[in-house]
């Protein structure tokens, strides 16, 4: 059986460090990286780190408007399904490269896996949710990583072909936080004490594309009265302009997945836009804002560890300076380290 997975974007890489290995001791897999993060801190250095399978074929197309991008995509990803002949194309998540993939199977009738199916945030004026809802229209194999994103399938009409497996990114960050512990020198060169600061990310179009949103955002950042570490996103400083952070904020190049997930289990709290970093949050103990209007990990929040607070500059202060998290934290998206396991066992009895 050979299984053509599309990857293209950062948290893709994280995903298919825990899948590819175990993947490859059943069935032939042809990686296909679409470029969509390209630079070597969005897309290298996960590979170099987590041990990913270098790429059969790099497709190389870059950034730019979504039709364009996904378009590009689409034209590429069909010429190498009519070229390769896979049995199976897998994608995973919600990135542009995930609906190109899966539309362009489907219409060669290739069957179509995706893994992180049924999430919904209930919001389509989301890329990310047009692209989830549409990959999972079109795949006949649909892995949830939740009991609630199995429901979501359910009120949509799709019953076939779903299973719970959890989430495979759990099974990623087990490895990183080993490798971490050895590799990952960022506490050090940053001169950062545990637990003596927050740590944040912004990243989604929502956020970045709207001037306001994004500079209520910056204005929390600024009102706040710790050290607040901020990664930015190579689009999110384009757009950012000619801001000036005051002393307290540093802002730093995109960092690494081991340097990432040392920095998130240090910090005192996480502010974020990023579903994959709220999860991680949720796993790792430590309390997360989250600067949306929803979220598809509505359990990070039904458990009191992960607060919604949009971008509004008042309820981020206060969420940062108020908020305490329960003390339990019960088992959450299967996140025991075999949720690989089960998505390479289901792609195994499918075909």
């Amino acid at each position: 059986m050979t299984i053509l997975t599309i990857i293209g974007a950062r948290p893709q890489f994280i995903k298919a460090a825990a899948v590819s290995r175990l993947l490859r001791q059943q069935c032939r897999e042809l990686l296909v990286h679409t470029g969509q993060h390209y630079d070597y801190g969005m897309s290298q250095v996960f590979f170099d780190e987590l041990a990913i399978p270098a790429p059969e074929i790099n497709l190389g197309i870059g950034s730019g408007a979504h039709g364009a991008q996904t378009g590009a995509m689409l034209a590429a990803i069909e010429q190498v399904l009519l070229e390769q002949r896979p049995d199976a194309l897998l994608v995973y998540g919600d990135t542009n490269s995930t609906l190109a993939g899966a539309l362009a199977a489907a219409k060669l009738g290739v069957p179509v896996a995706h893994i992180e199916a049924g999430l919904r945030s209930f919001n389509r004026t989301m890329p990310e949710e047009i692209n989830r809802v549409m990959a999972d229209h079109l795949a006949t194999l649909l892995l949830c990583p939740s009991s609630t994103a199995v429901a979501n399938l359910e009120r949509e009409g799709l019953t076939k072909g779903v299973h719970l497996v959890g989430d495979v990114m759990a099974d990623a960050l087990l490895m990183a936080l080993a490798r971490a512990q050895d590799r990952s020198t960022i506490l050090e060169r940053l001169k950062l004490n545990p637990g003596g600061y927050l740590l944040a990310t912004v990243h989604r179009a929502e956020n970045t594309d709207d001037p306001a949103r994004l500079q209520a955002i910056l204005a929390a950042f600024a009102a706040l009265d710790e050290p607040l570490i901020f990664p930015v996103h190579p689009r999110t400083r384009k757009l950012m302009g000619s801001y000036q952070p005051p002393p307290h904020v540093h802002l730093i190049e995109p960092l690494g997945y081991l340097d990432m997930v040392r920095l998130q289990q240090a910090a005192r709290m996480i502010l974020t836009d990023s579903g994959g970093i709220q999860k991680e949050a949720y796993w790792l103990g430590v309390p997360c804002v989250t600067m949306r209007d929803e979220t598809e990990w509505v359990e990070t929040v039904e458990l009191g560890w992960n607060r919604l607070v949009g971008a509004d500059t008042g309820r981020i202060v206060a969420a940062v300076r108020d908020f305490t998290p329960p003390a339990e934290r019960p088992p959450l998206y299967g996140g025991d380290g075999h949720a690989a396991e089960r998505c390479v066992a289901q792609l195994k009895e499918w075909r």
